[in-house]
């Protein structure tokens, strides 16, 4: 079992209360508690025409806990593109409501210089860090979920296909740790027993200090191939793999499907994730990436409380967290976790269903922020459009920020059509779901 640490919400911070956009271009004062934007980002995002639309220009005015004003400026544009596929190979590894490499970048590029430290308090499949790393800056990242350290860690520094080929030859597939009867309902008993190998080999390497670079990255992908739609996974075919469907669920699938778990060749699968993954990665930027991997940090903590890492280190947080109860992370990944020893139930996420309790949530987060950003250093905090529309998030955590000592410099919206993934729920674009990248901007003075 991998040790973590639960979190805890302070429920003593009021909520905030909203008036809302104020309509296009208006010029309306900002109030004393608020800044003037970033100069140079705000004249770029406000004359950014990249894919063919002029930025709307908005505002928002909400009310802090103190009763004053904070009003901040809105732009709204198609800021990265939604297209499938435009980021680093590295990044092709699937994860329930994470956000587009894209984003991350967008902020690293203009607010981060190279060996600059980019953190991501809430960093899932590992984006922000590895984005980072590609960009020649020092990764941070910490989550509450130990998942998601493997998740990241050996994307940092990825190994050679022909090393990886031949760590798995070395790794016998008839030593399972175990292999649980219900788990048929994915998988061929042959391909079960082999998977739990695997499990039982980087289990007995992580106890015995000996775990490296290759392992971890090979521990990664499977973890990334455990269930899926196509051959190219080691289950029958279920659900996309960003989540696992309960055992109840898959009996009722196969039944469906009228199909039985096929035998699957778990090295040549292994493999061939491996060389889709490292297409990208070239020599210059296997160097770029061993350099940050260097110096990077990777915490399973919750995102209040990370004391491992030092006071004003952090030049740019980009992040993303958890949107009220809207994902059940913990059901979407308990076949991950039976894979590394975890107990699902243990992790203690941040999910409350109250807005209240989120808020006062996101402003202990934003206090450990405040402590570990430099003086001018910034937050990119992205936050979804929830229960319809009913709920804009931003608009609850401009006065987290502000009651945390940052100033509330801008909100992008990231407005765009949905992508193939989002349509293969059923979602359609500007009526159901999460349908724009919503990020305020703060700064520590």
């Amino acid at each position: 079992m991998i040790p973590m640490r639960n979190l805890e919400f302070d429920l003593k911070t009021s909520p905030p209360t909203s008036t809302g956009y104020t309509g296009e271009r208006e010029t309306i004062p900002l109030e004393k508690k608020s800044a003037p934007t970033s100069g140079t980002l705000a004249a770029e995002l406000e004359s950014f025409a990249a894919y063919g639309t002029a930025t709307r220009i908005l505002q928002t005015t909400v009310t802090a806990g103190d009763g004053s004003s904070i009003a901040t400026p809105v732009y709204v544009n198609e800021f990265w593109t939604a297209r499938q596929r435009q980021a680093n190979s590295l990044h092709e590894i699937s994860y329930r409501a994470c956000f587009k490499p894209q984003l991350p970048r967008f902020f690293i590029e203009r607010l981060t210089k190279p060996g600059d430290v980019v953190y991501d308090p809430f960093m899932g499949r590992g984006t922000t860090p590895v984005e980072a790393a590609l960009l020649g800056r020092t990764p941070w990242g910490s989550d509450i979920n130990p998942l998601s350290q493997v998740m990241a860690g050996g994307r940092l520094n990825p190994p050679r296909l022909q090393m990886i080929g031949e760590r798995l030859e070395s790794i016998p597939l008839d030593q399972p740790a175990d292999e649980p009867s219900e788990l048929l309902a994915f998988y061929h008993p042959e391909t079960l027993r082999g998977l739990s190998s695997l499990k039982n080999y980087f289990q007995a390497r992580r106890t015995s200090g000996e775990l490296d670079g290759i392992d971890l990255w090979l521990e990664m992908v499977c973890l990334n191939r455990l269930t899926g739609h196509s051959p190219g996974f080691f289950s029958v075919r279920t659900m996309p793999p960003n989540q696992a469907v309960s055992v109840k669920s898959q009996l009722k699938i196969n039944a469906r499907l009228k199909q039985t778990p096929p035998v699957r060749d778990l090295r040549k699968i292994i493999l061939k994730k491996s060389r889709q993954l490292l297409a990208d990665v070239t020599p210059q930027l296997a160097a770029t990436l061993a350099e940050a991997a260097a110096s990077s940090r990777l915490l399973t903590a919750p995102a209040h409380a990370t004391t491992a890492l030092p006071e004003n280190s952090v030049q740019l947080v980009v992040t993303s967290p958890p949107f009220l109860d809207i994902v059940n992370y913990a059901g979407d990944n308990w076949l991950r976790c039976w894979f590394l020893g975890i107990d699902p139930e243990a992790v203690q996420l941040t999910v409350p269903r109250k807005l209240t309790d989120w808020a006062a949530a996101m402003t202990r987060v934003f206090r450990e922020l405040h402590r570990l950003l430099k003086r001018n250093g910034h937050v990119a905090f992205e936050v979804g459009e929830v229960r319809g529309g009913a709920v804009k998030l931003e608009e609850t955590v401009i006065p987290c920020g502000s009651a945390a000592g940052l100033v509330p410099q801008l909100v992008l919206i990231n407005d765009q059509q949905f992508t193939k993934t989002a349509n293969c729920w059923g979602v359609d674009n500007n009526s159901r779901g999460t349908n724009t990248n919503r990020i305020v901007l703060f700064r520590k003075p």
